[in-house]
């Protein structure tokens, strides 16, 4: 078994590098290639044609985003494992914010299959004049929208909590949680200034995202190349 040890962080921190990419591959997905191309912001007509003529590739978002959200929970886990030889309240706390962004995220695709049940059948369609069926069909969306900038607000307190597990830990460089901790923030002042000052929110996205999206990106990659420097992991377990 002490043979075995020193390879348990690394492989959590490959499995878990290996799950945030593929988080952040699913994210991009759902919200830049599908609706990104799909939503034309300001017009609710185009939107519904444009959603209508390509329903699978609308649908397919939603798939993505639920692997991101199956994927998020084992990567949760891995991340509370790896960080709370530093100290395990303040992992617990972050695996639980993150968990919660989880959950928030997973209920707020019902906004998006109520758009598909409003476009998708024919008594829909024949029910509401135009007009009254783009107009729900925009609501839906913008509720999408502000519920998933209500769920960053958890994720970045969890990625602010992480950052500075990740900057004390001493077997992952201090950088690394400098750029998680900028990732947290950047969410929050994006959700909160959406929330408070939507005009301003519009000025600062995408903007805003780019840091949050160099963080997350640097630490999938470090954790899925070079992993925990297991001498330091073992000299914090044997403290811990």
């Amino acid at each position: 078994m002490t043979g075995q040890r020193p390879k348990s962080p690394q492989v959590y921190a490959r499995t878990g590098g290996a799950l945030y990419l593929l988080i952040i591959v699913a994210g991009v997905y759902g919200e830049v290639f599908v609706r990104g191309n799909l939503i034309v912001a300001g017009n609710a007509a185009a939107t519904v044609q444009k959603i209508m003529a390509s329903e699978l590739l609308f649908r397919s978002g939603i798939v993505g985003d639920l692997v991101m959200h199956l994927c998020d929970i084992p990567l949760t886990l891995i991340i509370y494992l790896l960080l709370k030889p530093v100290n395990k309240n303040l992992s617990l706390l972050a695996a639980l914010f993150s968990l919660l962004q989880t959950a928030i995220l997973s209920v707020n695709k019902l906004n998006l299959v109520a758009v598909l049940l409003l476009l998708g059948r024919r008594d829909h369609l024949e029910a509401f004049e135009q007009k009254r069926l783009h107009a729900l069909v925009s609501l839906f969306l913008g509720l999408h929208e502000y519920g998933f900038g209500i769920g960053l607000i958890f994720f970045g307190v969890s990625c602010l909590v992480a950052g500075y597990l990740i900057y004390q830990s001493g077997y992952f460089p201090k950088m690394l949680g400098v750029l998680q901790a900028i990732a947290g923030l950047c969410y929050l002042i994006n959700s909160l200034a959406m929330l408070l000052a939507p005009a301003v929110a519009d000025k600062m996205f995408p903007a805003i995202l780019a840091p949050a999206f160099i963080g997350e990106l640097s630490t999938a990659l470090w954790l899925l190349v070079m992993g925990v420097n297991v001498s330091k992991w073992d000299e914090r377990m044997r403290t811990y």
